[in-house]
């Protein structure tokens, strides 16, 4: 494995490279990346993976600060799963100068993530179009445990007029349902124990809308997370897997995700997750 922080010397490396796949992170990397970068290194003939803190998509001076880095053991798992090239570059590196470019993401933008972390997407758009510009892969590949980011980014490529397929790949979660996320290293034991009432709330949910309205399995949700004091929902949809926006019957729309955002624990901590409901192949 190759290891590069400057962008010109990673450009120069794949220059005469074909079938590229690309796996963007921000370190502190788990399982849910190694399938990533696993899948990515199986189905491409070079594997990159970038590993960047993006200072762009904080909105919380205190969430960039304390956003977990763990670089040499980042870099001993990247060597050890298929990486090729790994690229981490400085903050100077990526934002020589800074962009002020700002990217219309229409409705999908304006619900859930959005209206609570204003800038977010558009920092991760920045970022993430530096480094397609960057890697010029054929394939990127992001986990669905973000899954408003994955319907943005295929916007942003729209935009831009990338050719770049951009794969999806499910949620990798521990083996107590916990989906697997970086910020999982900043809870206590205690903590993270609680925290899997959040996946088991979802999947519990599934059979519990079989035979209730979306308004009451929503208020379900919620309810049963919130009995558990160290949790705090901040929100939960249930929206259109397409469009990102909310429904308020099953039969409004084939594909039918439940998004949700809940702070756990003293010092909170931001979890995410998702579930399907419904999804017509």
């Amino acid at each position: 494995m190759e290891v590069f922080r400057r962008k010109n010397d990673l450009k120069a490396f794949l220059a005469d490279k074909k079938n590229i796949g690309f796996v963007p992170t921000m370190g502190a990397l788990h399982e849910g990346h190694l399938s990533l970068i696993k899948r990515c290194a199986s189905e491409n003939e070079i594997c990159v993976v970038s590993v960047f803190v993006n200072p762009t998509q904080f909105n919380d001076k205190n969430d960039l600060k304390n956003y977990p880095r763990t670089e040499e053991a980042d870099l001993a798992l990247l060597r050890a799963n298929g990486c090729d090239a790994a690229f981490l570059p400085s903050v100077e590196e990526m934002y020589p100068e800074e962009d002020t470019r700002v990217f219309d993401f229409g409705e999908i933008g304006n619900v859930m993530e959005g209206p609570r972390r204003p800038g977010h997407f558009n920092g991760v758009s920045q970022v993430v179009s530096r480094l397609f510009d960057i890697v010029a892969p054929q394939k990127a590949y992001f986990g669905e445990k973000d899954f408003q980011q994955i319907a943005i980014i295929r916007s942003m490529v729209k935009q831009l007029n990338y050719d770049i397929e951009i794969v999806s790949c499910p949620i990798v979660r521990e083996q107590s349902g916990l989906a697997k996320s970086s910020r999982n290293t900043l809870l206590t034991d205690g903590e993270k124990e609680k925290a899997v009432l959040i996946s088991k709330t979802l999947f519990e949910s599934v059979n519990f809308a079989k035979s209730k309205s979306v308004a009451d399995v929503k208020q379900w949700v919620v309810d049963t997370i919130n009995a558990e004091p160290i949790l705090d929902v901040e929100y939960f949809e249930i929206v259109d897997g397409y469009t990102l926006q909310s429904i308020e019957n099953w039969s409004d729309a084939d594909y039918v995700v439940g998004c949700i955002t809940v702070y756990c624990g003293v010092r909170p901590v931001r979890l995410i997750d998702n579930i399907t409901y419904k999804k017509q192949e």
